[in-house]
């Protein structure tokens, strides 16, 4: 299955080249599922409808109130017994209001259904917010994993064998238990999301409209895809004019344009990201008509697995470099960074990355937590971290 993640600045037309993308999916045959986390009516806008006057293509608006309300719901269902020990009244659905995030989770629950293989979508194309947030809420499945791992170790669950005898004493399933089977179930549907976020054959696609602010927006965006280890499958440039037009304002924008497309094309030659083209129409695109002849690129078949559960390669790489001090090299691609907003702190067996607003939290290699950092750099667009063995550590 191929899923292609939409975002960009907002008001590039993250909406309109999503939709166009899942078009030209589905002409082509493949049977595909258009999710947009927008909260307005700007998918239906667009699409003149729910997109069904194209076979083989679904649009769906992820509903997150509802996603939100059914989740409360099931947790107090569970939590039912505990609820009545303590005298708490369980809250009715119409008091229920969705609360901070709950757009994320609802869009973490989309993915992982999209991926089912009972419902057999060859393409999911994700309209996504804005890059920020669309990176914040990408990342939230590892990073909620990884507190959980804090939180509730697996190394403390060898108690979990007395639970069932303490539970006949109190007549009721112990605290401890719903914790357990909560952060289990929770860690499941995370991973399964998660899955989905990291697969081969998941990419993203970056919406701009090139301009002044494009530049930055572009580069700014590569640095923190990099960083959490997407694949930037092709810069989206929308809404672009004709090359001569005989209205003089026209042509210096249009002039403009494609200058900055000229510089996007350049700097991103030989990067594997490709840049796809689309023309302004002179009007707001409305329905698969209009959608269609944006001539948006379809998705390309998925990559090709590099193990054996689907997942793409980590974003980092490690040499080893026999007899020299410091021995190994940890090299993490960060195009667009720069030293004044990189950050880099060793904690423990892990390395916590700042890069222009970004961080992320990632796990050393088996061999180099048994190493100290040596130095780092920022060179050709990559963070550098050197690392020699320790000598109270490393075998002699």
């Amino acid at each position: 299955m191929r899923t292609v993640l939409v975002s960009g600045p907002g008001g590039a037309g993250r909406t309109t080249a999503a939709a166009a993308t899942a078009v030209s999916a589905a002409r082509q045959g493949a049977r595909t599922l258009l999710l947009s986390t927008d909260r307005g009516t700007s998918l239906e806008a667009v699409l003149d409808g729910d997109g069904t006057a194209v076979p083989g293509l679904r649009a769906h608006r992820i509903d997150t109130q509802a996603t939100f309300r059914a989740d409360a719901r099931d947790v107090q269902s569970r939590l039912g017994s505990l609820l009545d020990l303590l005298g708490a009244e369980p809250l009715d659905p119409e008091e229920l209001t969705e609360l901070p995030g709950a757009d994320s989770l609802a869009l973490l629950r989309a993915l992982r259904e999209s991926a089912d293989g009972s419902a057999g979508w060859d393409v999911v194309v994700v309209d996504l917010p804005a890059t920020p947030a669309a990176l914040a809420a990408l990342a939230l499945p590892e990073q909620l994993r990884r507190y959980l791992r804090r939180l509730v170790p697996v190394q403390r669950q060898a108690a979990r064998a007395l639970r069932p005898v303490l539970a006949q004493l109190a007549g009721v399933p112990m605290p401890a238990q719903w914790a357990y089977e909560a952060a289990e179930r929770v860690d499941r549907e995370l991973a399964a999301a998660q899955a989905v976020i990291e697969a081969a054959g998941t990419t993203v696609r970056l919406v701009v409209e090139p301009g002044a602010a494009a530049a930055d927006a572009v580069r700014t965006a590569r640095t923190g895809l990099a960083l959490f280890g997407h694949r930037l499958e092709a810069v989206v440039a929308n809404r672009l004019l004709p090359d001569h037009s005989p209205d003089p304002w026209l042509a210096e924008l249009s002039g403009v344009q494609h200058k900055e497309l000229a510089a996007l094309r350049s700097e991103l030659a030989g990067t594997g990201t490709a840049v796809h083209e689309l023309p302004h129409l002179g009007r707001e695109p409305r329905g698969t008509d209009d959608l269609t002849a944006l001539g948006a690129v379809p998705p390309g078949p998925g990559a090709e697995p590099d193990g054996a559960d689907g997942r793409a390669a980590e974003p980092w790489s490690v040499t080893d470099q026999p007899g020299a001090e410091d021995r190994f090299r940890w090299r993490l691609p960060l195009p667009g960074a720069t030293r004044e907003g990189l950050g880099l702190v060793r904690r423990g067996d892990e390395l916590v990355v700042d890069a222009e607003g970004f961080r992320r939290i990632l796990p050393l290699p088996s061999a180099l937590r048994r190493c100290t950092v040596d130095g780092a750099a920022l060179r050709d667009g990559a963070l550098e971290v050197r690392f020699a063995p320790d000598p109270d550590l490393w075998p002699r």
